[in-house]
């Protein structure tokens, strides 16, 4: 009994030790999440409580309450967000599908064209969609001449051209997890539901899609929390017509100065945000977005 009550004192001093040596080799990183993150998110709630002459004051929140130009905005953030992840999905699910049917190789090269706008600046492809919108634009000029409209279409400085340049930035960012959880898929589950007499469409429907849920979900909460907080491909293509919290944001500080107002804004967008993600890993597991396998 001495001699097992030593040797289980010596493997909880052993692990202690390797919690705090782990500990030790994580400290680095977390002072950085400290100072690059929970730092100015402290700053930035600190202001929202502040009044225009530093007071303590609720009145910017108030303001939100009181005046339905907040609400507007908030509703279109949500649902420019929500039609760009919507149509990213319609988009990128098959493309996604079609390359992971393909062989390593030909998906390989294929990958390269979905990685292709990772490589350019937003700001550049938002211009480079300005010039192609434009009523003058190559868009509209190769339309009038092959007679498919008589008049330039109101492509850009609206809805339309924002949700176009959103959708282009942001499909990667769900073909990438959908595609790897494609990938995942064991293809015998597909043969053993064709074996059992269900045919292409409906071993897809009820044996592929099901097992590809998390990695649509997964791909689809990040295109969504994205896009919340897009600022430049609003302003170059929505011309002032599509107006998000970061826009008001930016007007609030460029414009009027006031620091209290646009911290109150990025406040209650962080809360809609986490309370949006903490609804979502209610609904799915973490583990299965992440990993692939199902809920």
């Amino acid at each position: 009994m001495p001699a097992e009550r030593a040797n289980a004192d010596g493997l909880r001093r052993d692990a202690l030790r390797e919690r705090l040596a782990l500990f030790g080799l994580g400290s680095p990183a977390l002072l950085l999440v400290l100072v690059v993150m929970v730092l100015p998110v402290g700053w930035l709630f600190s202001l929202s409580f502040l009044s225009d002459e530093g007071a303590l004051s609720l009145e910017h929140y108030r303001r939100m309450l009181e005046q339905p130009s907040y609400a507007r905005i908030f509703v279109t953030t949500f649902q420019v967000s929500a039609l760009t992840t919507g149509i990213c999905i319609a988009l990128g699910y098959p493309l996604a599908y079609v390359l992971s049917q393909l062989p390593r190789r030909a998906a390989n090269l294929c990958m390269i064209g979905v990685l292709l706008p990772f490589w350019t600046s937003l700001l550049v492809r938002t211009y480079a969609w300005l010039v192609l919108l434009q009523r003058q634009g190559v868009i509209n000029g190769w339309g009038i001449e092959l007679g498919l409209w008589s008049e330039p279409l109101p492509l850009v400085h609206n809805l339309a051209g924002t949700l176009i340049g959103m959708v282009h930035i942001m499909l990667p960012f769900l073909i990438l997890p959908l595609y790897g959880t494609m990938r995942a898929i064991d293809r015998d589950y597909v043969k053993a539901a064709a074996n059992l007499g269900a045919g292409p469409v409906r071993a897809f429907w009820q044996v592929f899609f099901p097992l590809s849920l998390p990695g649509l979900f997964g791909g689809a909460l990040i295109v969504f929390i994205l896009c919340l907080g897009f600022y430049v491909t609003p302003a170059v293509l929505g011309g002032g017509r599509v107006i998000m919290v970061s826009n008001r944001i930016a007007t609030d500080i460029e414009l009027f100065f006031n620091w209290g107002a646009a911290s109150a804004l990025g406040v209650v967008l962080l809360v809609l945000t986490l309370g949006l993600l903490y609804a979502a890993a209610r609904l799915v597991r973490l583990d299965g977005v992440l990993g692939g396998h199902g809920t």
